[in-house]
């Protein structure tokens, strides 16, 4: 059983709420993408998909994990928002009009984007 659980373990990749913060600021895509050479890492450092957190040796290699089911399924769960604190406290019980508090002005505010859209694309 102890080889079952190295072998799970070998592989594995970033947590999805930590590539969403990763993927949040411009910058640390930026820094990601441009890293310094480095021995350790395969291809040197160069070819980074940020959103599975994987090293390739070639750009082909990382051309063809882009095409590939498994980038697009970890893009697809990447586009949901990871759960917050709020949510966390909430669900436990604490804190709960405080969460709907935050809740109603996302709403509130998801609104007027939707009809900021409408209205600019109306313009056109």
């Amino acid at each position: 059983m102890g080889s079952i659980r190295r072998s799970k373990t070998k592989r594995r990749t970033r947590d999805l709420d930590q590539v969403h913060g990763d993927l949040s600021s411009e910058i640390t895509v930026a820094k990601l993408k441009n890293q310094p050479l480095d021995e350790s890492k395969p291809g040197l450092g160069q070819y980074y998909c940020v959103e599975c957190a994987k090293y390739f040796e070639t750009d082909f290699a990382e051309v063809v994990h882009r095409r590939g089911k498994n980038h697009k399924r970890r893009v697809k769960l990447l586009k949901e928002q990871p759960y917050s604190q709020g949510e966390i406290d909430a669900a436990a019980g604490v804190g709960v009009e405080k969460y709907f508090e935050f809740v109603s002005k996302y709403e509130e505010e998801k609104k007027q984007r939707q009809e900021e859209k409408s209205s600019s694309m109306q313009v056109e």
